[in-house]
């Protein structure tokens, strides 16, 4: 189970999601694995953060990018507080972290943060060229974590999987260490029996998301995925405490 940007409960008032609180909330409650995102801000720090602005979170239409670390961290100072990526991972030294390449500008700077801690960190994005940009980095620093498909690698898997060809769905998995997916791109199931089985024969894990409901929860565990990204970890620890 993957705590998506951190766990805010229900009953929180004024906590955002990727802050120093939700990913608090998260630990608290025995998560292992934390999902999210990384931009870049105006001075060069790589902070965790969903959204390009701050409009959503904070009602301010500046860009992550247009703003300095110490003007973020104020702006968030109320709202759970900021994390840097080395924050994060000096204050949660137990926690593994799934990292989304938000901003290009972030992605060198990223793997280099990460190289320290690679081995508990699985690095992500839609575009496969961040990806791997950061990847480059965090290795020529000195560490190798591990990393989820972008979103060209993913289509070319599920076209593999459709050919009912192993051999071309380890060559489409090459260097891939897991698939986040969701269950269903608006008609077209991506997530099924067949789907999960191809790309555990060829190596790798299938994770979902993101999933709340706990029906779904199960019935996704059912068909063996490996993991669920979700914004309920409360409910998602009960459902697999449940099936232990």
């Amino acid at each position: 189970m993957l705590a998506h940007r951190g766990f805010v409960p229900t009953a929180a008032e004024g906590v955002a999601e990727n802050t120093a609180a939700a990913f608090a909330a998260a630990h608290a409650l025995g998560t292992v694995y934390v999902e999210s995102d990384c931009h870049l801000t105006a001075d060069g720090h790589v902070v965790l953060f969903h959204d390009d602005d701050l409009s959503r979170v904070a009602g301010d239409a500046r860009p992550v990018a247009a703003v300095t670390l110490a003007e973020l961290e104020q702006v968030m100072e109320t709202r759970g507080g900021l994390l840097s990526l080395p924050g994060a991972l000096d204050a949660f030294p137990t926690l593994r972290f799934n990292l989304d390449v938000k901003a290009p500008a972030a992605a060198a700077p990223m793997g280099r943060a990460i190289a320290r801690e690679a081995d508990r960190v699985l690095v992500t994005s839609f575009s496969d060229r961040r990806r791997t940009e950061a990847l480059a980095a965090a290795r020529a620093a000195g560490g190798d974590p591990a990393t989820s498909a972008g979103s060209a690698t993913i289509a070319r898997v599920l076209a593999a999987v459709a050919s009912r060809s192993p051999l071309l769905v380890r060559r489409a998995l090459a260097g891939i260490d897991a698939l986040q997916v969701p269950e269903r791109q608006g008609r077209v199931r991506i997530v099924s029996r067949r789907f999960v089985d191809a790309v555990h024969r060829a190596g790798a894990e299938v994770h979902v998301w993101t999933v709340n409901a706990a029906e779904d929860m199960t019935r996704l565990l059912d068909l063996g995925v490996d993991g669920l990204v979700t914004d309920r970890a409360d409910v998602a620890l009960r459902v697999v405490s449940a099936r232990a």
